[in-house]
């Protein structure tokens, strides 16, 4: 596979560009950049130093990849932007590097990311992932894998969604949305159900989620304390990979982290 740069690209002379990758017209790729095989990037598109892309990429019109922080309390410091194997960059998108909290910013593998959607500094966002267009991320947001953010939702900086969950378009995504379910809502964020169609189409069978609506029934329905409410899953609830992924979330979270309810909550 032979590399190709456009005549009009800026490529800094000790950036790392691996084989068989097309840089399109007007693009600027600074020299603390590494790009993996294969990866295609499109005209107009920005990749400052920092950035580690992966294989097989594509980079569309637009683009501004691994720029300073918005962060008052940005220094200088070296930090990263890390992209996966196979990820989809549309138009416009802006994605940040990391600050001294973690040292990067972080884009998993087969995501695919819409046009105007913006990551901050250091956001962690897992595999398989899709967020639709205009999705806009504070800082220090840290996204599962599978998990689906439908367009124009504005994520609060530090929220946690889980795997396979799906926050709505439109959203004012202030809380934390644990795995397996659906959340939205602008006036209040709040749980929808679990994510039903999305889990069927990743394979879940019925027995597993029946499993997972016994433990949301538990958590969200009894209007129970959640550390009662969780105890009480602990006590009812067989043990088994999906109960134990929705405990693990809501135990790795501090004392004082908010997470959704239902309205009535």
């Amino acid at each position: 596979m032979s590399t190709t740069i456009h005549p009009t690209a800026v490529v800094g002379a000790h950036a790392e560009i691996g084989e068989g990758v097309t840089i399109g017209p007007y693009s600027v790729i600074d020299d603390d950049v590494v790009i993996g095989d294969g990866t295609d990037i499109g005209p107009h598109v920005q990749i400052a130093d920092g950035a580690r892309i992966g294989r097989e990429c594509r980079i569309f019109a637009g683009a501004v990849l691994s720029t300073v922080p918005q962060d008052l309390k940005f220094q200088g410091e070296r930090t990263f932007l890390h992209v996966g194997d196979r990820t989809v960059i549309r138009e416009c998108v802006t994605l940040n590097r990391g600050t001294k909290a973690s040292g990067k910013t972080v884009v998993g593998s087969d995501c695919l990311i819409m046009a105007y959607v913006h990551a901050g500094h250091d956001c962690r966002i897992g595999n398989k992932v899709i967020i639709a267009n205009s999705v806009q991320f504070g800082g220090h947001c840290d996204v599962d894998d599978y998990a689906v953010v439908g367009g124009l939702a504005g994520v609060h900086q530090f929220v946690r969604i889980g795997r396979y969950a799906m926050v709505g378009g439109i959203s004012r995504a202030s809380l934390d949305v644990p795995p397996f379910v659906m959340a939205g809502g602008h006036e209040r964020f709040r749980f929808e159900g679990l994510n039903h169609v999305g889990l069927k189409r990743r394979g879940f069978t019925s027995k597993q989620i029946d499993s997972i609506r016994h433990v949301y029934r538990i958590l969200f329905q009894r209007g129970l304390l959640l550390r009662n409410a969780l105890q009480s899953v602990r006590e009812e609830c067989e043990p088994g990979p999906e109960r134990d992924e929705i405990l693990a979330f809501f135990d790795s979270g501090s004392a004082k982290r908010k997470y959704i309810r239902p309205y009535n909550a």
